[in-house]
């Protein structure tokens, strides 16, 4: 496999696809490659779009990326999909809504799984995001599954966050009581042509001054969108655009890039650490102890506690 970091720096999108494939099904030597390409990471803008099912993410997603393509900037698309409960991949629908981008070749749409993960992303979201960023790409948005208050994760990997809402169907209340003010740097009021919309910007922003936000800090704006008839798209890339030269000014960006460093280092760790204790499970035979045909079970708690026994032995006796 050896050559596909190179290919994918030389923006080839079959290397990067495979790689990306392989990297989902988190195959070890598709790794190393990342590896490879992670030296060549950091320069992409990456934008997080999160909401409610039917808030019309997909559609806004669709607008923006030809907003961004008529500025001349490449962009790419991780659009997180539930998981097929026949086949454990992606529903490709976020993919299917995005067609119209698809000849495009300045703009790449891979979706992923969410694979059971919670938090709104897949497991491997970040390091395909590493992928996109490392093949030239200038904007990567991210779109999550739409699991309401569990799409947090957002916050660990991109630079903006959008969080859509829609007038009438009660998400200003949903927002408050999934804590949806920490993490939105840009609320989107789309389907602003209906009923309520302007009983809900005042509910939001009532919001944002309940929340106390620091007067030196960034203050969440909110547009007011018609995705479906491509209205309020300009307002909205100002927006994005007046919240990436706040971070620039502030130093914003560097915490924020630090702080997706950090995610993905814990995460590998716990892949990592999760792959040894699967293999010392097998090898201990843990699980066959824990239903035996005969006899007394081992408990679960026994059993996990052997196994992190058994792998700090192995660790203790490799450093003596």
């Amino acid at each position: 496999m050896g050559n596909l970091a190179d290919q994918v720096l030389k923006g080839e999108t079959r290397a990067a696809a495979r790689l990306m494939r392989l990297l989902d099904d988190e195959i070890p030597q598709a790794f190393d490659e990342l590896k490879l390409l992670y030296p060549q990471t950091g320069r992409a803008r990456i934008i997080g779009i999160t909401g409610s099912p039917g808030s019309g993410k997909s559609t806004l997603t669709n607008r923006l990326i030809a907003g961004f393509r008529a500025r001349g900037q490449s962009v790419g698309v991780v659009a997180i999909d539930p998981t097929s409960p026949f086949s454990g991949g992606a529903i490709l629908g976020d993919r299917i809504r995005m067609q119209d981008h698809e000849a495009d070749p300045g703009v790449f749409v891979r979706s992923l799984a969410t694979r059971g993960n919670l938090g709104g992303l897949s497991r491997s979201t970040r390091n395909v995001v590493h992928v996109m960023d490392a093949m030239g790409k200038d904007i990567v948005i991210i779109e999550t599954v739409g699991v309401g208050q569990d799409e947090v994760d957002i916050v660990g990997t991109a630079h903006t966050s959008l969080v859509v809402l829609v007038p009438g169907m009660g998400d200003d209340i949903q927002a408050i009581k999934a804590g949806i003010l920490e993490i939105a740097d840009v609320f989107v009021l789309n389907k602003a042509d209906r009923d309520g919309v302007d009983r809900s910007e005042r509910e939001i922003r009532m919001m944002i001054e309940l929340g106390g936000v620091d007067p030196d800090g960034w203050k969440p704006p909110v547009a007011r969108t018609v995705a479906l008839r491509n209205e309020g798209i300009d307002e909205l890339l100002e927006f994005i655009d007046g919240h990436q030269a706040w971070m620039a000014d502030r130093g914003e960006l560097a915490k924020r890039q630090k702080r997706a460093v950090e995610a993905t280092y814990w995460e590998s760790v716990k892949a990592e650490l999760l792959g040894l204790a699967e293999r010392r499970t097998r090898e201990l035979g843990l699980i066959e102890q824990m239903f035996p045909e005969s006899g007394e079970p081992l408990d679960p708690y026994t059993a996990a506690e052997q196994v992190v026994a058994s792998l700090m032995g192995e660790l203790e006796n490799g450093a003596t």
